[in-house]
């Protein structure tokens, strides 16, 4: 961590958002340690040791370590040594001078609350007396009799980084000395359920463990949290952002965030695969290359912006949260999407972050899909396709932000081959057998007036089979622009092979979807025809020349 702030560069300030699911800031179960079931005679647990959690001294307390016992070969080096504090003999009495030649040598240190928090046996119990033997008083328990292990914000993860990370020399990692933190939640993964503003699952915080009790937020939380990054950066106080999010999908909220969030610093997620505090846990490195890529200045262009765009650093390489996702549940289980670039710097190695690629897509304080340029109001659609679509005003943005009860609704559908029937020059398409389809358009007219779809079709065409196809056109008809992907990790670019359709690039579907979430509070629906199922060619027209819009920054973000 030494010499990463460049010689006059001021001490940066780094806002820290906990953000939903985050495995980064989950821990494993809290389970009785054998101290307190031998102290209590509960059963012991069969295992040899038992596992130390971080907690707090209430006093202080004098402790005689056993000298030479850090590593097993330190007693060979033992007259490059001080003389150690004692001894003690058999009985545990303390000498000055050594008693005897089978007397252990110790080093006397005083332990006090305000060193910090201390590795110790866990020695809480249940309400009756019994041993936790998980987070729960009991399997499938209610919210009620079940603890919870995610931390409600980042600063004490921050702090067990500090307090128990060794850097690669044996010094601390200390993250205080690049940077000031300042901690927030926006749709964070853990609560405060007691006290007057106790807080609800699965509205004001969003957990997958207990895996019974698993909550996922929604657009609102969305919008939301987007206002709660736009209102802090604006306080010009933070040199960057860091994001700590669900491994599935950080690269997701990174990439909307990418593109609505107004802001000259850089944004970085991080994510994890293993629990904080578990065997060979990751996200706790994350975290510190994140605050080293922030604080070295790397991103940043001659005028002091950010050149890179939002990112998600992992595994030692920054990755365009555009072009990343998951693809498996460990550390190195991210790849590159859309086969072209996506690696924007690494931080391998004892030397400063260095970039590799400067990202061509529009972010940030160039998008424009950023908060500050997005209208207050777009025109969205109502009805049904049986009785007609009309126009109808949305209010998107006030004062706060976003509107969350306006945020755009959009639905991915998958092409596989053999459809349920067939098509060809004696079995034309029909897209009222497409029912899912169809239900969801009405099911968007009746409620969600800024809406489309995703279709993840085939790889590189981004087409779908001539009914879904059909049913799609219906709802392009009825105000919805529907964007086309190749199917799965595609390398090419979706082709473009009807201007009513929007091509999704070389996007995943999941990030198409965020990408058009972000164009329809910008546009507003298309131009819905009098009947959806039999435009006429103005109607087209009309259509083709909002689509053209879209396709425009589809192409630059």
């Amino acid at each position: 961590m030494d010499g990463m702030l460049p010689s006059g560069t001021p001490r940066p300030r780094i806002a820290v958002f906990a953000g939903p699911t985050a495995t980064i800031l989950n821990t494993p179960d809290l389970v009785t340690s054998n101290k307190a079931r031998a102290r209590h005679g509960l059963p012991l647990r069969p295992s040899r040791f038992d596992v130390l959690r971080p907690q707090r001294l209430a006093a202080p307390v004098t402790l005689y370590i056993e000298a030479f016992s850090a590593h097993p070969l330190e007693r060979d080096a033992a007259d490059l040594y001080a003389p150690p504090d004692g001894w003690l003999d058999e009985d545990g009495t303390f000498h000055a001078e050594q008693p005897s030649d089978d007397a252990t040598p110790v080093y006397v240190v005083e332990l006090d609350p305000a060193d910090g928090l201390y590795p110790l046996p866990y020695m809480g119990r249940q309400a009756d007396g019994s041993a936790w033997e998980e987070t729960s008083t009991a399997p499938y328990a209610p919210p009620g009799a079940a603890r919870q292990t995610f931390y409600p914000d980042a600063r004490r993860f921050y702090e067990e980084i500090e307090r128990f990370g060794l850097a690669d020399h044996g010094t601390p990692v200390e993250l205080e000395s690049l940077a000031d933190f300042a901690f927030f939640r926006a749709a964070p993964s853990g609560g405060y359920t007691a006290g007057p503003q106790s807080e609800r699952l699965g509205q004001d915080f969003f957990v997958y463990y207990p895996y019974h009790l698993q909550s996922e937020p929604g657009l609102a939380n969305l919008a939301q949290a987007t206002n709660r990054v736009q209102a802090v950066l604006a306080t010009g106080e933070f040199a960057g952002v860091q994001w700590l999010e669900g491994s599935p999908t950080v690269d997701e909220t990174l990439y909307w965030l990418g593109l609505l969030v107004d802001t000259k610093v850089p944004l970085v997620g991080h994510a994890a695969q293993r629990r904080h505090q578990s065997l060979s846990a990751d996200g706790d490195r994350n975290v510190v290359d994140g605050v080293k890529f922030i604080a070295s200045g790397v991103a940043l262009d001659e005028r002091g912006e950010d050149r890179v765009g939002a990112c998600v650093i992992v595994d030692e390489l920054v990755y365009s949260a555009r072009d990343v996702t998951k693809v498996d549940a460990r550390p190195g289980g991210y790849e590159v999407t859309g086969g072209h670039g996506g690696v924007v710097a690494d931080l391998g190695g004892y030397g400063p972050p260095q970039l590799t690629y400067l990202p061509a897509r529009r972010h940030t304080h160039r998008s424009e899909l950023r908060l500050t340029v997005l209208p207050e109001r777009v025109c969205g659609i109502a009805g049904s396709l049986d009785t007609g679509v009309s126009v109808i005003d949305v209010a998107t943005k006030d004062a706060e932000g976003l509107v969350p009860s306006a945020m755009p609704h959009v639905s991915i559908t998958k092409y596989s081959r053999y459809a349920a029937t067939g098509t060809g020059t004696d079995s034309p398409p029909v897209a009222e057998e497409e029912v899912e389809i169809l239900a969801r358009i009405d099911a968007n007219l009746a409620g969600t007036p800024l809406s489309g779809f995703v279709c993840e079709g085939m790889s590189p065409f981004g087409m779908a089979d001539p009914t879904r196809n059909a049913a799609l056109s219906v709802a392009i008809f009825a105000g919805m622009p529907v964007v086309r992907t190749g199917r799965g990790n595609t390398g090419g670019m979706a082709y473009r092979t009807e201007p009513t359709f929007i091509s999704g690039n070389n996007l995943t579907a999941t990030k198409a979807r965020m990408l058009l979430m972000a164009a329809l509070l910008r546009f507003g629906a298309l131009p819905p025809a009098t009947d959806p199922f039999n435009p006429t060619l103005d109607e087209r027209a009309a259509t083709e020349k909002a689509v053209a819009q879209y396709q425009a920054l589809f192409d630059t973000h």
